[in-house]
């Protein structure tokens, strides 16, 4: 079974299926390749083009809500890396992630919400997901946005650049 077919799997295993990216919401692009690298702008939880979620973990909003936002900018996230690479077949892992939490004051559990985000690559990549990773918390995020989630992937060893 091919790379490709694999993720696939574990998609489809899952319940998820990865959705049409959303465009960004700024004068920016969504992907940005750089030799080996692929730079995914920020991902906050829109799905169907709305915001699902809004407010300030630890005031508007409970760390499990959080964590669904969190999720959710994950799967949008991989729905940028596929689209933009138009298959998995040259994809090699997640190298890092960014992770900002828009947070109530005394609020300190951002790496408890990005935990999500983080087990969702994992749950879908395997192996490849393994990255390094920044969970911080802020006072507003675009569009009232609880989560918001950066991502540079990785293209496979084997391709050149």
């Amino acid at each position: 079974m091919s790379s490709n077919d694999r993720i696939d799997q574990r998609l489809n295993e899952l319940g998820i299926e990865l959705p049409e990216p959303p465009s960004p919401v700024g004068d920016y692009i969504a992907v940005h390749h750089a030799g080996h690298l692929i730079f995914v702008s920020g991902q906050i939880p829109l799905e169907a083009g709305k915001l699902k979620f809004t407010g300030k973990v630890g005031s508007d909003l409970t760390v499990e809500e959080g964590q669904a936002a969190a999720r959710l900018c994950a799967v949008n996230a991989l729905a940028q890396i596929r689209k933009s690479l138009g298959s998995w077949e040259d994809f090699g892992g997640i190298v890092r992630m960014s992770g900002y939490v828009a947070s109530a004051e005394g609020f300190t559990g951002q790496a408890q919400v990005m935990d999500s985000a983080s087990r969702l690559m994992t749950d879908v990549l395997g192996d490849r997901a393994a990255h390094a990773r920044l969970a911080m918390g802020v006072s507003e995020l675009p569009l009232g946005a609880p989560v918001e989630l950066e991502v540079i992937a990785k293209k496979s060893e084997s391709l050149k650049s």
